[in-house]
């Protein structure tokens, strides 16, 4: 990772209403040079997390034992999953499967929503 991340802690529960129509990329802000996580929602089946990356800023790469799906909310992410580059705007989903190295990147200000499907 590269920059300052914000985090919630353990103590801080996921705080998103129910039964009400929310703007997505209104639910967490920008920091300048770093980037900024909300977890949205948190079950035993796997988390939702808003992220919002300030301009330059990226996740190294890693690799995780869940499925993942990415939404690019808003901007620009460039990833590269498997050693493979891809490049996603807003709109763009992007699978990255359970146990490939994966990176994020943002070349500019860049929002997206990751969905961890835990297995059985």
């Amino acid at each position: 990772m590269t920059g300052k991340r914000k985090t919630r802690s353990d103590d801080d529960p996921p705080t998103t209403p129910s039964a009400q129509a929310m703007e997505l990329a209104a639910m967490v802000d920008y920091a300048a040079g770093g980037i900024v996580s909300r977890i949205i929602a948190e079950t035993p089946g796997g988390t939702v997390t808003l992220f919002a990356f300030d301009a330059g800023q990226g996740l190294s790469e890693h690799s995780s034992p869940f499925d993942a799906l990415v939404q690019v909310v808003e901007g620009q992410a460039d990833l590269t999953i498997g050693g493979r580059d891809v490049a996603a705007s807003q709109g763009h989903l992007i699978v990255m499967p359970a146990d490939v190295p994966h990176a994020v990147r943002a070349p500019r200000r860049m929002k997206m929503l990751l969905t961890m499907l835990q297995q059985d």
